[in-house]
């Protein structure tokens, strides 16, 4: 017999049950070892060093919550999901494991600062959650330890593959533990109520059908209260342009350190810990080691390196000397700033950059099958969200999505911006 058919949950429980103090769900209930374990793996720990919402703490001076307690609070939701009436015993115990264990480590390939540090490094955060789940590491012995295949399981879940298609909605849709837990967390910790809607109304009307999540047609108002939320919550907060400037100043930094080293540049600093992102050699020890206390220690040090541009960037991020910001209208304007900035000593490369966001309120699959969309059971069968939902309907088939277009440039030139 295989161990995926005979484990049982309460075999792996804790002879004293675990519970953390959290701000949104109350507590956060840890029954089981492995999950204790877990948590203090040297991967989890980690996060409490990664913030979870990058720059956007130099906006909002509150949110400085880790994606440590982010993923604490996934791993809740998915809890509470697996014990409702409607999937309680629908599942197996070893499916509830995994599923249970995916969305708790779900974020562990996080880079610092996140997407700023990813995109220049070119690092997919999701395939090096695999991958600490995969190769050596501490998480990766936890689970092995139990049984060999259920890292592979675990694994599966996060990056979509797995034959349970519930396991994978529970932790990856537009309607999932991970979405549901950061919009209340970012929205609670930034002081604003753009991200509030009703958790426990959504769970109660979840339903199972043709072996995927569903949802009760009273439960529509909810899910709308959600789609808004996500969506004021991105323009309100993850957008906000002073949380976009800082990333982007600290984006510069990252590429200017990675230009410095192709020109063969000799740092001052001991490179250890960026040397493997240098020259993309990147192990999972790597990974581990390096987290946002690091490379703060790094901005320090680059403001005595030789180089002016490195030097001067780590000073403005350090000391919140962030870049100014104007809507850019034609394509013309983006060229007359980086003049401007170029003749006032400042190398375009590093401080015009464009900005571009938009988002989109919702995907809209309608009926192929695909697992992130948001189902609703009527009494004629099941319809997508939009076909039920007037008010999602009309987001989608909005003429035109909402888009920022702005350019960023230093302080010292903003005069002569104004007068384009």
């Amino acid at each position: 017999m295989k161990f995926c058919d005979t484990f049982v949950l309460k075999s792996n429980e804790l002879k004293e049950k675990k519970v953390f103090r959290d701000a949104i769900h109350d507590y956060i209930h840890v029954n089981h070892m492995i999950i204790w374990q877990l948590i203090n793996s040297e991967q989890m720990q980690r996060l409490r060093r990664i913030r979870q919402l990058g720059g956007t703490y130099q906006v909002f001076q509150s949110a400085e919550h880790s994606r440590f307690v982010h993923s604490l609070g996934v791993y809740e939701i998915v809890r509470k999901m697996i014990e409702t009436d409607w999937l309680k015993d629908q599942l197996s115990d070893y499916d509830k494991l995994c599923v249970m264990c995916a969305g708790l480590l779900h974020d562990i390939g996080h880079g610092p600062f996140s997407h700023s540090f990813e995109h220049i490094f070119n690092n997919d955060h999701e395939e090096m959650t695999v991958r600490m789940i995969l190769e050596k590491s501490d998480v990766h012995r936890i689970l092995s330890d139990m049984d060999e295949q259920l890292p592979i399981d675990v694994a599966s879940i996060i990056a979509k593959k797995h034959k349970n298609p519930i396991l994978i909605q529970m932790v990856s849709s537009q309607l999932d533990a991970d979405r549901m837990d950061y919009l209340l967390r970012d929205s609670y910790m930034s002081g604003t109520t753009y991200g509030q809607f009703d958790l426990s109304r959504v769970l109660r009307t979840m339903r199972l059908y043709n072996g995927r999540i569903v949802y009760k047609k009273s439960g529509v108002q909810t899910i709308e209260n959600y789609i808004l939320a996500r969506y004021h919550m991105y323009w309100q907060v993850y957008y906000h342009p002073t949380a976009r400037s800082y990333e982007h100043l600290l984006g510069c930094i990252f590429l200017r350190v990675k230009d410095l080293y192709k020109n063969d540049y000799h740092f001052h600093t001991d490179m250890k810990y960026l040397l493997p992102f240098l020259k993309n050699e990147v192990t999972v020890d790597d990974y581990t080691c390096l987290d946002e206390a690091v490379l703060e220690y790094y901005f320090r040090e680059f403001i005595h390196e030789e180089d002016e541009i490195l030097s001067d960037l780590s000073y403005r991020f350090l000391n919140r000397r962030l870049l100014k910001y104007r809507e850019l209208n034609e394509e013309d304007d983006y060229k007359q700033i980086q003049l401007i900035a170029l003749n006032h000593g400042f190398d375009p490369r590093y401080y015009v950059f464009v900005d571009m966001q938009t988002q989109v309120p919702y995907h809209y699959y309608g009926m192929s099958g695909e697992l992130s969309e948001i189902e609703i059971l009527t009494k004629d069968g099941l319809c997508p969200l939009p076909e039920v939902s007037e008010i999602v309907y009309a987001l989608i088939h909005s003429r035109k999505y909402k888009e920022d277009h702005r350019v960023f440039f230093p302080k010292e030139i903003k005069y002569e911006v104004q007068n384009i």
